[in-house]
């Protein structure tokens, strides 16, 4: 996924959270779950890879001209 932002030119906070799923507070505060990777882009939170990557695709990834 940090490729996929990477590649888009997209700008990200990453924040490495415990192993522990119920020490990751910060998480949980997002997103009401303990389980990564979780993606927010506005009031938008996903945390499934596959509805992370469709997402950005949709809303970022350029067309050709």
């Amino acid at each position: 996924m940090r490729q996929k932002l990477t590649d888009l030119g997209l700008s990200y906070e990453d924040i490495i959270v415990p192993d522990i799923r119920p020490m990751r507070k910060q998480v949980y505060e997002v997103s009401d779950q303990y389980f990564v990777p979780v993606l927010k882009d506005g009031d938008t939170v996903l945390s499934e890879t596959h509805e992370i990557l469709s997402h950005l695709d949709t809303h970022y990834a350029k067309t050709p001209s």
